[in-house]
């Protein structure tokens, strides 16, 4: 378990988040390029596309280092609902409708993985966690064997009760250790069927970063960053096992009242 402390910041207004968040995600790019030649992201629904589309879509300043490349992007789901791509319940379709689709033809598209469309109808969801996993592995696996995905950056939302991904407080899928993407075919929250990825795959990415905003977060932030009591949430345990390696990305009104010590300046 990691023991450096995530980074909390904090700014006036969405906008401000956002022009943040730009430099933040670019940096994750641009480092990943230059190991690897491509950028393997995982990104969240809720209103996180929204932010990042606002970010990433803003003008550049003409520099590479702020211009997203968007042909040498992989974009996989940190968690998915077991809907058809066209649903309004899709993280892929919200993505799509906020950001690939706005894309400048002059910064290339993406590679983007979304789930099986065929398996969305089953049963159970599992076979749709198998089919998710196998094509991590073509991607992360395909000249050796490895222990777990490494992305080299993960963008989650938080919920009102702590949730990320589709892992929620108390669930025995936090104690999963083995699979990349896990089955959840009762969720608390609607729709009942998902995959989400695992939560030793969240934590083992180069970075990760949580985007909240809202006055509506303030007291589940509270209980992730200053209460022993939030210590088990699932957002609060990414912050344990990543460290460091997590930044929070909030505006003043989701850390109202919250007293961690908050960064100023990326």
């Amino acid at each position: 378990m990691a023991t450096a402390q995530p980074n909390l910041f904090s700014f006036p207004s969405t906008d401000a988040l956002a022009e943040q968040l730009r430099p933040y995600v670019l940096r994750a790019q641009n480092a990943a390029l230059s190991r690897h030649d491509s950028f393997r992201i995982a990104v969240s629904g809720g209103s996180l596309p929204t932010v990042l589309a606002r970010a990433l879509l803003a003008p550049s300043n003409g520099s590479p280092e702020d211009t997203p490349q968007f042909a040498k992007w992989h974009i996989f789901f940190a968690d998915e609902r077991a809907v058809p791509l066209d649903h309004d319940d899709s993280n892929y379709r919200l993505l799509k409708d906020e950001l690939l689709s706005k894309i400048p033809a002059e910064l290339g598209a993406p590679v983007v993985h979304p789930i099986d469309a065929d398996h969305v109808n089953d049963d159970d969801p599992q076979e749709l966690a198998d089919l998710y996993q196998e094509d991590l592995m073509r991607l992360f696996a395909a000249k050796d064997s490895v222990k777990l995905p490494i992305f080299d950056l993960i963008l989650l939302g938080c919920g009102p009760d702590g949730h990320t991904c589709s892992l929620f407080p108390g669930h025995e899928l936090l104690r999963e250790k083995d699979s990349w993407v896990a089955a959840e075919t009762n969720s608390p929250k609607p729709p009942p069927k998902r995959i989400t990825l695992t939560l030793p795959v969240v934590t083992s990415a180069l970075n990760v970063a949580f985007v909240a905003t809202g006055a509506g977060k303030k007291d589940i932030l509270k209980a992730i960053f200053d209460h022993e009591e939030g210590r088990d949430l699932p957002s609060a345990l990414v912050n344990q096992g990543g460290g460091d390696k997590v930044s929070w990305f909030t505006d003043h009104p989701a850390v109202d009242g919250v007293s961690f010590p908050r960064r100023g300046s990326l």
